[in-house]
């Protein structure tokens, strides 16, 4: 059974993971009106990943004895100046999320809740390879600077992303 504190915590990574996906859809969009089909791809998937992430938490809950409670979901921002402000906003978006992943790691070995503490390693080590993520591409749309043909090669780039098919569902 979940202490209330880690249930709690758990609900509210629900919605902050159901917002994830919402913003990158949001920046799928965007990247959508201008044409930028890679980018656009790149997003969606993104958006993909952070729902089976919110289904992971919504899971856990439900098969730790707790009782899920959904939250209304924020208006993401939908609009950005600059290719590179999106990526810059998506690595504030995952070092936002990264703070709260630890966050409830820290509370989970605070209150000896080892199963849940376990739960969340694969959320740890899934952020390094986000942040990791996020940061390459700003950093290749910084080199880019203001070179159309280097943000079109970089669209291309960026169309080969294939969604990793995974069972939603997390296993009891």
């Amino acid at each position: 059974m979940l202490k209330a504190s880690v249930e709690s915590a758990l609900n509210s990574q629900i919605n902050e993971e159901y917002f994830s996906s919402y913003l990158y859809l949001s920046m799928a969009a965007y990247f959508e009106s201008m044409n930028l089909q890679g980018f656009a791809n790149w997003m969606r998937i993104q958006a993909q990943e952070e729902y089976i992430h919110s289904m992971k938490f919504y899971d856990y809950v439900i098969h730790a004895g707790g009782i899920v409670t959904l939250k209304a979901i924020k208006d993401p921002k939908t609009k950005w100046k600059t290719v590179q402000e999106v990526f810059e906003d998506t690595l504030e978006h995952e070092t936002h999320i990264t703070g709260l992943i630890n966050n409830i790691t820290s509370l989970c070995l605070k209150e000896s809740d080892h199963a849940t503490y376990s739960f969340l390693k694969w959320f740890v080590d899934e952020q390094v390879e986000e942040l990791a993520n996020a940061t390459q591409i700003l950093q290749e749309i910084k080199l880019i600077g203001d070179n159309n043909t280097g943000i079109l090669m970089l669209d291309r780039e960026l169309k080969a992303r294939t969604p990793v098919l995974v069972n939603v569902v997390t296993p009891v």
